[in-house]
Parts: C-alpha cells; sequence; structure tokens
C-alpha cells in the first residue's frame, strides 16, 4: 500500500493544526501526530522532566516514540502537524520516512505576517506548550527573523504552498488525490 507523510510547515497561527485535522478527516486511515499536544503532556504532567535549556529532548522523544508505532504498527498515512523546522531537520525526518517507503509531502503556509500577528493577537490557545516563549507574539517574532522555514522543491515528492487561508480546501482535495494513486 501507498502511504504518505504530509509534513506542515510554518510559522505560528498560520493554520498548520486546522489544515492537518481536516486533512485526516477527508484521507482514509490517516493520522495526525501534533507536537503541540506532546509539549502540552508534558507541561501538564512532567514538568520536572524538562530540559531547562536547549532542545526539548522530552517532547522529540514521545513524538519519536509516537511516530515509529505509527510507522511499523499501522499502514496510515501520517501527517506530521506543527513542523517550524529548518531544512536540515525536515531532511532528517523525511529521510526516516523515505526509508519505510514513505512518498513525502510538504504543505507549506507563506501567510503575510500582518495576518499572523492579528491571529496571535486574539488567539484564545493555551500557553501550556512553552517552555521558553511567553507568548505566541513571542514565538513569532522570533520565526519572522528565521530564512530557514522556507521549503524548496527538492525536500519532498510534492511541495504544496498556502499563501492564502482560501486554498486549503483546494490543496486538501489535491493531496486527496494523490492519496488516492495507486
Amino acid at each position: 500500500m501507498r502511504r504518505l507523510v504530509i509534513m506542515t510547515v510554518g510559522k505560528t497561527h498560520s493554520g498548520k493544526t486546522t489544515f492537518a485535522k481536516q486533512l485526516e478527516s477527508v484521507l482514509l486511515q490517516a493520522i495526525v501526530i501534533d507536537q503541540d499536544a506532546h509539549a502540552e503532556f508534558i507541561n501538564n504532567h512532567y514538568k520536572t522532566l524538562r530540559p531547562i535549556e536547549g532542545p526539548n529532548t522530552l517532547k522529540f522523544s514521545v513524538t519519536n516514540a509516537i511516530v515509529n508505532y505509527a510507522t511499523e504498527q499501522s499502514n496510515f498515512h501520517i501527517i506530521l502537524s506543527n513542523s517550524n523546522l529548518n531544512k536540515s531537520g525536515r531532511t532528517n525526518v523525511l529521510r526516516y520516512f523515505h526509508g519505510k517507503g514513505f512518498e513525502s509531502i510538504i504543505v507549506y503556509f507563506d501567510l503575510p505576517i500582518d495576518l499572523l500577528k492579528e491571529r496571535v493577537m486574539q488567539t484564545q490557545r493555551s500557553k501550556a506548550i512553552f517552555r521558553s516563549a511567553s507568548s505566541f507574539l513571542e514565538v513569532l517574532e522570533r520565526q519572522e527573523n528565521s530564512t530557514e522555514i522556507q521549503p524548496s522543491k527538492d525536500e519532498a515528492s510534492y511541495l504544496f504552498d498556502i499563501k492564502d487561508p482560501n486554498d486549503t480546501a483546494d490543496i486538501i482535495q489535491q493531496i486527496k488525490a494523490i492519496s488516492e494513486i495507486r
């Protein structure tokens, strides 16, 4: 069976999680793996185990365990939500999936910064995912200065670029069509 890994990439509040959940609802046998949910779980239940500085290796370990289980114990398409990885991080993640026979899709959310700032200012989202930031605006400001978020066509089998939130329904249908190709 053909399996896909779909990685959503973009700045905070660009619509990655919403898109992933909508995609999951139309694909047969798909699962969303959401790192923000893992961070919130750790912050609510295992806060004392979090690293004080550097990468959140506990969050990555939880995510890796879930990814490994989904890859080895299911035949689901895997939707990776909340990926703000730089190119080398994406390359490492996708290399793992390519080695398991998956075809890859990156969906890049390249929305205008003014729209993202507006969304951040109006958000009701829980801040329980934070370890080192105090607000989503702080996260967005850090991401705004990053030059490594934007993916290139050579990183995945397919690359979709969302510049307008109204484009998501069409892209979901295109990915659904890809998943149905034998």
